[in-house]
């Protein structure tokens, strides 16, 4: 086996693996790799590196990363420099990687930035040995009192970050202004071990992590819209040509972006993806800028992002190696409710372990284990708590998980009003708990209200609604009916009525079988009134029905009438009276009319009559009507021979002196000459008009007309 020819074969495939891995600077120095020889010298090979130790970490404790560690490099004792990188699930200012025991030749600083702790030299290249001793007492430590989640730790012997999950690493160039098509030339002429550089395309939220918060600046990543506004697509390395987002701000992304808030914008052209500046929105973000950017601040390109790794052609590479820790945590829980007592089933899983439940937040016993537990009869909200077990180590803080009893809702119904007539009513309603719902159906339906008042539409006949209460999910089971009657309304009409002045006046309701309510306060079917005030009944139908309606009584006062004069003009009189009313006149006590004026063709003596037509009385008086003809014929044929003055003798100091047309004196008739032939001095008078004043004698005025005789 020590042959020559062993050895031979041993190393001519070493050498072209020298070949293929020995690293490039292209304007970088690796200064933590070993003394590095030109590209092309197959002198010297990659060291190998090799963790174990994927473990759980209890919190509050301290861990160390690895439990075995190797380097294995044919060529060299050791190297200057190594890396260890919380690589995925780092949390700054809560995530600690530190050096313990005694490694008197050794430096390690922490970056809190980057989540990296470096192993160098103090004053000599250190060997592998004292190397792997110091990376295997490298422990991890979280200052949260309930930390969660995975770590993975990277190793490696070089300055880039380097990504487990992907394998690939990360490397900030720092370069104030470059234009994002310069960083894109200077990335592609970058290698790294044989690997080839292209500006970063970051495709997962790990890779955004480590690329761009744990950076240790902000800068140029290969995405761009330059070919299709709005089309953001990679342009460099393997995903060259993957769309990974679509429009502006409200966008969409078809696969991963990690674009900051209000970004894209396309403020100025803006058609390159960029690392946003650090404190400028959220930590390691992207914002779109102009090939150029600005000449300062915030959107100043201040250097570009180089990935290496999946381009064709890459070696491959083992001088990274890494480990995981696993933080005992309930990953999910799911809580459950029912409506009503009983028992609930919950569930709870863990990243690792065994999940415990609990009644209490802390301490005691477990009261069950497993993913799943079904609690006792609850008849009430109770809480219970879960946490991971590993052996001798759980979670600092026990995750919550609800069982919820939900009230099932008991609706009460006030039975409603009785619904008169055509009319809404409003129907009410409550509840223990939730919300009420009104339907016209006992099953499905759509609600036709919510709430504890229901107005009904105006209704026609009987009508049936159901109520329904829902409490988060939990009904209170059958609808409950609630039947609305109709009911006719009292049919009433108003009425105007006359109340004779001094007679009491009868109020009847109209209706029987019903109670009543007066404006006076009587409930009795009729009242009697003596003023003219309006009055109104209330009359309600007996239960169940309970309808109301109003009648109303106009009340007009009427008068007795009282002759006040009887004017005689002529052949026409005219009784005048007083009094409030509606009157009807006569003449001769039968026959009555309503106008007061009567025409009276003889003289004589009459009486006047009046009366209320709503018997609110009477009154009557006498008037003399003297007549006077128009014409008479004294020609002795027995008719109307002579001139005579019918009435006049109801008037004993009456005078009726006669006048030719040209005034002189003819014949005075009084009660002792009641008539005149027609002659003067015997002597008959021509036919022609005579003109006359009359006189009555008891102070009314003089009347003067004429009359003719006719031969």
């Amino acid at each position: 086996m020590n042959s020559p020819s062993i050895k031979l074969l041993i190393l001519i495939p070493l050498f072209f693996i020298f070949l293929k891995v020995f690293p490039s600077f292209n304007g970088f120095e690796f200064t933590n790799s070993k003394k590095a020889l030109p590209e092309s010298s197959p002198l010297n090979s990659a060291p190998i590196l090799t963790a174990t130790g994927n473990q759980v970490y209890c919190p509050g404790t301290q861990m160390k990363i690895v439990t075995d560690m190797t380097i294995v490099d044919p060529d060299d004792t050791g190297i200057d420099a190594i890396y260890i990188q919380i690589s995925s699930g780092y949390v700054s200012g809560q995530d600690l990687l530190s050096l313990t025991g005694n490694h008197p030749t050794l430096n390690s600083s922490w970056n809190t930035l980057t989540g990296k702790l470096t192993l160098a030299g103090v004053s000599t290249q250190p060997t592998y040995t004292n190397l792997i001793a110091a990376i295997k007492d490298v422990v991890f430590s979280n200052s949260s009192a309930n930390p969660s989640g995975i770590r993975t730790f990277s190793i490696t012997v070089g300055q880039a970050n380097y990504l487990p999950s992907n394998g690939h690493y990360y490397q900030y160039v720092p370069n104030i202004g470059i234009t994002w098509s310069s960083a894109k030339s200077a990335a592609q002429a970058s290698t790294y071990y044989g690997l080839q550089g292209y500006l970063a395309t970051i495709t997962a939220a790990d890779e955004a992590q480590l690329s761009g918060e744990q950076a240790a600046g902000a800068g140029w990543i290969g995405g761009s819209d330059e070919q299709t506004e709005g089309v953001w697509r990679w342009m460099t390395g393997p995903e060259i040509g993957t769309v990974f987002w679509n429009g502006g701000v409200n966008g969409f992304s078809p696969n991963f972006a990690f674009w900051n808030s209000g970004e894209p914008n396309n403020l100025g052209d803006e058609n390159y993806a960029h690392v946003t500046a650090p404190g400028v929105g959220i930590n390691g973000s992207w914002n779109d800028l102009s090939n150029s950017g600005e000449t300062s601040g915030n959107y100043q390109p201040k250097g570009y992002i180089v990935e290496y790794g999946g381009m064709p052609g890459d070696p491959v590479l083992q001088i990274s190696t890494s480990s995981t820790i696993v933080i005992p945590s309930i990953t999910s829980t799911v809580a459950q409710s029912r409506c009503g007592n009983g028992t609930v089933n919950l569930s709870a899983t863990a990243s690792n372990g065994t999940v415990k439940w609990y009644a209490n937040s802390t301490g005691g016993t477990p009261i069950a284990t497993g993913n799943s537990f079904t609690t006792p009869v609850l008849s009430s909200t109770t809480s219970y708590y879960v946490d991971a077990f590993e052996p001798n180590c759980t979670t600092a803080t026990r995750a919550v998980v609800t069982a919820t009893i939900i009230p099932i809702p008991i609706v009460t119904v006030t039975p409603p009003a009785t619904v008169c007539g055509n009319n809404s009513t409003v129907l009410i309603a409550s509840t223990s708990a939730g919300i009420i719902s009104w339907f016209d159906t006992a099953f499905g339906g759509t609600s036709l209200a919510t709430g504890t008042n229901f107005t009904t539409p105006n209704l026609t006949q009987n009508t049936t609604y159901y109520v329904e209460a829902t409490n988060n999910g939990c009904s209170s089971g059958n609808r409950l009916p609630v039947v609305v009657t109709i009911y006719d309304i009292p049919d009433v009409s108003d009425e105007n009525k006359i109340l004779c002045e001094g007679i009491p006046l009868t109020l009847d309701a109209g209706i029987l079988n019903v109670s009543y309510v007066w404006s006076t306060g009587e409930t009795t079917q009729t009242i009697q009134i003596t003023d003219d005030s309006d009055y109104s009944v209330i009359v309600t139908s007996l239960p169940p029905e309970n309808c109301s309606n109003t009648k109303h009584f106009f009340i007009t006062k009427h008068t007795a009438p009282i002759i006040e004069e009887i004017l005689v003009t002529n052949q026409t009189a005219t009784i005048l009276i007083s009094g409030i009313g509606e009157f009807e006149y006569s003449i001769d006590g039968y026959s009555y009319q309503d106008s007061n004026v009567f025409a009276v063709e003889e003289g004589g003596l009459y009486t006047a009559y009046v009366r209320e037509k709503y018997d609110c009385g009477e009154d009557n008086d006498q008037f003399v009507v003297i007549n006077i003809p128009k014409f008479f014929t004294p020609n002795n044929d027995g008719f109307n021979d002579v001139l005579t003055i019918k009435g006049i003798e109801y008037f004993p100091n009456a005078s009726l002196t006669i006048f030719d047309r040209y005034g002189k004196f003819i014949k005075k008739i009084d009660q002792t000459n009641p008539d005149w032939n027609g002659t003067l001095n015997d002597k008959k008078l021509p036919s022609n008009d005579y003109w006359y004043i009359l006189k009555t004698g008891d102070g009314r005025p003089d009347t003067k007309g004429h009359f003719s005789i006719i031969r």
